[in-house]
């Protein structure tokens, strides 16, 4: 239920303008199948658009309940995850990564070569790391690896010729962490930021730290604490007809489906970086879990001191994304940004040119959805849609300045 947004310290005429904004700008004109976004302040909802398609060649409508992809909003909760074993002192932050994936223990950084060049049996001309890859590095993506899509290097090349993402395996989370041990690191661990697998390699840890398998630790310990019935990583005969489609844009400027992973069968290598499918509902109750400091509803997930270092800037010299990031970005504006450990998160609202507040946090999936809390006005965010990719437009920016422009009563 949508309670007045007056009694919240925010403006209903503001909040209007949400839905116009999404219907004129995007979802008319064909820019975007749907759009859902839920906004809450303390903990209410206040406002919430549900608008366009789950499913264009079928005319099917968009409900609040639509189960869609979220791709890399599944990274916080694979991040919070792993953070609960940190907790449990299974394993620490400066934990050598070798010493759970042995065979990365002489793992090298890149020179030259790769692909039948004389030098290593692999063709790859390396030279050590300056330190070991640490957990740290993993949880703020300073690891070194990287993303085959971003096409920059003979690395990437090598992640997609080899298939090395979750995605595209059928052999399994050790068969993923077999294959990197194979190709060098980008650049040495904690000296650069570059998006990357890290969080799939997290995935691969909670299953051998827990001894769990990593989609039924998420089960049992945060989805069903949590209540979160319609997330997971393949959707079921029972959710089908709430799936939503998937779209990108055509060389003619119309909305074509768009296949990135079926998610309609469990999959062989579960995708802590990008596997989840979600509902707006669910990932709200996340939200409200963090915003609370790591409980809700009497389960407690994490401490709330350990979610105040989740969401602490850990980019190496306090550097923000402008100057520690080698590569590309959800987002196209990197200034007054950091990165924590799980989370992006505002440094210096001037820097980042949009309204806001510092410390701020938040993330992104590949089909244009986005979260973000906002710990200084107390609001939380979800929006929702499935379109690729997501750094077609601006639209994350665009939100949280129409969202904060609401806000009529400030805590700041």
């Amino acid at each position: 239920m949508t309670l007045k947004p007056e009694s919240a310290g925010m403006c209903s005429r503001r909040l209007a303008r949400i839905d116009r904004f999404l219907a004129e700008r995007y979802v008319d004109p064909g820019r975007l199948p749907c759009a859902l976004l839920q906004v809450r302040r303390e903990g209410r909802l206040v406002h919430q658009s549900v608008l366009g398609h789950a499913d264009l060649e079928t005319g099917r409508r968009l409900q609040e309940d639509a189960v869609v992809r979220i791709y890399s909003m599944t990274k916080p909760i694979t991040s919070v995850a792993f953070m609960m074993l940190v907790e449990e002192g299974r394993v620490a932050l400066e934990d050598p990564v070798h010493r759970f994936i042995p065979a990365w223990r002489n793992l090298g950084v890149y020179v030259g070569g790769g692909g039948g060049l004389p030098g290593t049996p692999a063709g790859w001309l390396t030279r050590p790391t300056d330190a070991p890859m640490r957990i740290i590095d993993l949880l703020r993506h300073t690891s070194g690896l990287t993303y085959g899509f971003q096409n920059r290097t003979n690395v990437d090349a090598a992640y997609r010729s080899r298939k090395i993402d979750p995605f595209t395996r059928d052999d399994g989370l050790q068969g993923f962490i077999d294959a990197l041990a194979e190709v060098p690191l980008e650049f040495s661990p904690g000296t650069a930021w570059n998006y990357s697998v890290s969080a799939d390699v997290l995935g691969y840890l909670v299953e051998q730290i827990s001894g769990q398998p990593f989609a039924q630790y998420l089960q049992q310990r945060i989805f069903e604490p949590l209540r979160m019935t319609d997330t997971a990583f393949h959707v079921d005969e029972a959710r089908a007809a709430r799936f939503a489609q998937c779209y990108l844009m055509s060389a003619e400027g119309r909305l074509l489906p768009a296949q990135l992973g079926s998610f309609r069968e469990p999959p062989a290598a579960p995708s802590g970086g990008g596997g989840l499918v979600s509902t707006a509902a669910d990932y709200a109750r996340f939200c409200e879990c963090l915003r609370l400091g790591g409980a809700l509803d009497g389960a407690r997930l994490i401490g709330p001191k350990t979610l105040s270092l989740m969401r602490s800037n850990h980019l190496p010299g306090g550097a923000d994304l402008a100057d520690a990031s080698v590569s590309m970005f959800t987002e196209p504006i990197y200034h007054g940004v950091g990165f924590g450990l799980g989370f992006a998160m505002t440094t210096d609202v001037a820097r980042t040119g949009v309204t806001g507040s510092k410390g701020e946090y938040w993330w992104g999936g590949a089909a244009s959805t986005a979260f973000w809390i906002d710990p200084v006005e107390d609001i939380t965010a979800v929006f929702l849609t499935q379109f690729l990719p997501s750094t077609l437009y601006p639209i994350r920016r665009e939100l949280r300045t129409l969202v904060n422009a609401a806000v009529i009563d400030s805590k700041a």
